[in-house]
């Protein structure tokens, strides 16, 4: 069995801030975690069941899913942070639109961006929950 870290990492990382959002976060904080969570739950499983053609349109069709609920969120909610979680969703899903268009297998400059662009959305997330935080401390002085 190969043991790489990275996916370890990436997942720690999204259980902790979603953990964090749902203790500390408001609501929008909270939603943008179970999309998160839902979304990459949903990648693994299309990883691990679906055919590399096949794995390509879905991941699309997951992405523009994924981009679709955070503006839904960003227009409910009108967060700064839920703002930049959509704009990284659309260029994920234009990356996954780009190695589709140009029949290219997907290398380390789609893994990095890929795994960057992940870790933005877990980022503007954390951002929200300390300005959640932030505000509800100033409400209660």
């Amino acid at each position: 069995m190969n043991l790489q870290i990275a996916p370890l990492l990436g997942w720690g990382a999204t259980f902790l801030v979603c953990g964090l959002a749902w203790i500390k976060g408001a609501a929008a904080e909270r939603w943008g975690s179970v999309i998160v969570l839902i979304g990459a739950i949903v990648a693994l499983l299309v990883q691990m069941l679906l055919p590399a053609r096949s794995e390509s349109i879905a991941m699309l069709l997951c992405e523009g899913l994924y981009s679709l609920a955070f503006l839904m969120l960003a227009l409910r909610y009108t967060s700064p942070w839920l703002g930049g979680a959509m704009l990284l969703q659309a260029m994920q899903f234009g990356l996954h639109a780009y190695y589709i268009v140009a029949e290219r297998q997907h290398d380390l400059t789609y893994g990095v961006v890929n795994n960057l662009n992940s870790a933005g959305v877990l980022i503007c997330i954390l951002l929200g929950i300390v300005a959640s935080s932030r505000r509800r401390a100033r409400a209660a002085k």
